[in-house]
């Protein structure tokens, strides 16, 4: 990923972003389910280097936790 980052002349955390992105899209579409939003503005916010990838995750995880527990 780093040699993709050279190649296009962005930062490691555009590329992950980017690649994030395409790896939820594909579960969604796997799941047939619609794109999570808070997942697309995580990405958005790794994308700009406001976020690191790992806190994206991380925040993305307690975030699911989080609506998995309201809807039960």
């Amino acid at each position: 990923m780093k040699e993709l980052a050279g190649v296009y002349g962005v930062s490691y955390p555009t590329i992950r972003g980017r690649l994030d992105r395409v790896i939820e899209h594909l579960r969604s579409a796997l799941a047939a389910r619609p794109v999570d939003p808070m997942a697309e503005l995580l990405a958005d916010l790794v994308e700009k280097g406001e976020v690191t990838p790992r806190a994206a995750r991380i925040v993305l995880e307690l975030h699911r936790k989080r609506m998995q527990t309201k809807e039960a």
